[in-house]
């Protein structure tokens, strides 16, 4: 079963909004085993928009459709679906009921355009918006189908998972899926495909589907099982086999990250944790905080950007500072070991290095970064080299760093060492 995203509005074209709703409407329709053909994004113009059906249907059966549902005089999808379908307009009064509840209970005027959100094609079947203001709109044409919805992120979720989901799985027969993704981590593509061909290769001879899915530092390996008897179980015999191959590279499966997975490794062994950041400005302590319930393990940071911060808060030696620089061996593992006695925790991550994209120099390029991390009874360091670019690097040190702290509470810091 295949599908088209089309996504409507001039400020996605000028960059003013960010299309996170095709983004989120793939990894649904993946989940069900819907094969997404193409993603478009148009202007809201009659034009645009029938040309973008007309060629999505002859692509896919399912056409799903966001934006232009608004209440103001630029927003002409609705008028243009009713052209499309060959369709009058007809005023809905179950949404026109909920329009009126929804500003009653806000204390705000009703206008006439908002009321004329109440009328549909009178061809589709509507689908109420529990969240807003404008329905969703459900048509069926020469065995293709088309569901048009808001734009706004959580009432196009909330009729996706209320409503719409449903009723696609029961006007199509949709294959049975399963699926995993293994995380790796400091090795890239093409590379880790060499790794693992002959893994890979019987894999695929058992009907079983990879994909690699790339990004900065990390590389997800998502192998996938279409209507198999027990599917569950070959791919999880799969990852099992998968972790004898490349064991130093796998950190997680799915859903894991590497701040849970650390938060995880801390609570049950009732430890603390304390992070020294220069480079990242506080990357890291973010990256820490945003899982639920890490005041219960963390500590806090010291953002020592400057000699004075590593020397007079973190107790890192003026004289090493001058000798051999912010960005070295020494001074990271000094700036671990003072925020973990600053602040009294069992770990410590500290960062110091060169994001660019000016201070580099032929010995210390831009990118070069050195990351430590102290534990009770070790204390480990590595430089690596990144890119030119301020934000990658950024991104990447924060990586790597909670990587290395994650490979200690697991005692596997050696893998750090070689």
């Amino acid at each position: 079963m295949n599908a088209d995203i089309i996504t409507i509005g001039d400020e996605i074209l000028i960059g003013q909004t960010i299309d996170t709703n095709s983004a989120w409407l793939g990894a649904l329709l993946q989940k069900e085993g819907i094969d997404v053909n193409q993603i478009s994004s148009i202007r809201d113009t009659e034009e645009h928009i029938i040309t973008a059906l007309n060629e999505a249907s002859e692509r896919s059966k399912i056409v799903l459709i966001t934006g232009g549902l608004g209440p103001t005089q630029d927003d002409v999808t609705k008028q243009t679906l009713a052209k499309y379908f060959n369709s009058g307009m007809v005023r809905n009064q179950e949404v026109l009921r909920m329009i009126e509840n929804y500003f009653e209970a806000r204390g705000r005027e009703m206008l006439e355009v908002n009321r004329q959100q109440a009328d549909v094609p009178e061809v589709c079947e509507v689908i109420i918006n529990q969240n807003g203001t404008a329905p969703g709109m459900w048509f069926e044409k020469d065995g293709v189908v088309f569901v048009s919805m808001p734009g706004v992120p959580y009432e196009m979720k909330g009729l996706m998972n209320d409503s719409v989901l449903e009723k696609l799985k029961a006007r199509f027969k949709l294959p049975e899926l399963y699926h995993r993704t293994v995380l790796t981590i400091g090795v890239g593509e093409s590379y880790l495909a060499e790794m693992i061909k002959d893994w890979e290769q019987n894999l695929r001879k058992e009907g079983l589907f990879l994909a690699y899915l790339p990004s900065p530092g990390i590389v997800k390996l998502r192998i996938s099982a279409k209507d198999k008897i027990g599917a569950k179980k070959l791919v999880d015999d799969k990852i099992d086999a998968l972790k004898s191959i490349i064991p130093h590279l796998i950190y997680g499966c799915d859903k894991d990250t590497h701040a849970s997975l650390v938060g995880e490794k801390l609570r049950e062994k009732g430890a603390t944790l304390a992070t020294a950041e220069s480079c990242t400005g506080g990357y890291v302590a973010h990256q820490i905080t945003s899982v639920s319930g890490s005041s219960r393990y963390y500590e806090g940071s010291v953002i020592a950007y400057s000699y004075e911060v590593k020397s007079k808060v973190l107790g890192v030696s003026k004289e090493t500072l001058l000798r051999e620089g912010a960005v070295s061996e020494m001074v990271v593992v000094q700036m671990a070991q003072g925020v973990r006695k600053h602040l009294d925790a069992d770990y410590s991550i500290a960062l110091s290095g060169i994001a660019g994209p000016d201070g580099g120099t032929d010995e210390k390029p831009v990118g070069t970064v050195w990351i430590a991390v102290a534990g009770p009874n070790e204390v480990i360091a590595k430089r690596f080299r990144f890119s030119n670019n301020r934000e990658r690097n950024i991104h990447l040190s924060s990586l790597f760093g909670m990587d290395m702290l994650l490979k200690m509470l697991e005692g596997k810091s050696d893998l750090y060492n070689k």
